[in-house]
């Protein structure tokens, strides 16, 4: 893992499942793997989103409670152009990102540990976080497992 740098990045959409969930007790673990597992047992989403801007996999934290140590909202999905044309019967949750500062940083390595020692690292920091939305990116670049590479936007003040 290691910081690249400091970016700004422009509102976007996303579309997707989601789940409240939060850190204590390795809660969030066992939530997210079963939101996960339940996005690709429904890989018709992404079928049913007309206007997805690519195959990339967003797994977005957001609506926090507090901190990291409380609860928020994770949504896994796919960034969108626009929200017109999403079924609604789909029980998807649409999200418009704010534009914000980013800390952004690179996750080299097998899934998930690579990730969550990105995060551990994180949580173990002292950097200002906005706590707006947080979000991993799964590219191209992470389809291998075991040899994936992640991009993680932490908000920033």
């Amino acid at each position: 893992m290691k910081k690249e740098e400091e970016v700004t990045l422009e509102k976007f959409t996303v579309a997707g499942i989601s789940v409240r969930t939060t850190n204590q007790n390795h809660q969030s673990q066992e939530d997210i793997t079963k939101l996960w597992e339940a996005f690709f047992r429904n890989a018709y989403i992404q079928q049913m989103l007309p206007n997805k801007v690519s195959d990339d996999i967003y797994c977005i934290y957001t609506d926090y409670e507090s901190d990291y140590t409380g609860p928020y909202t994770t949504i896994l999905g796919y960034k969108v152009s626009t929200a017109e044309g999403i079924p609604t019967n789909l029980s998807l949750i649409i999200r418009d990102i704010p534009s914000s500062k980013y800390c952004k940083y690179i996750s080299e390595g097998e899934l998930p540990y690579a990730v969550g020692k990105t995060w551990a690292h994180i949580w173990q920091s002292n950097i200002d976080r906005r706590y707006l939305a947080d979000f991993d990116v799964y590219g191209a670049e992470s389809k291998d497992p075991k040899n994936a590479k992640i991009t993680t936007f932490l908000s920033i003040k």
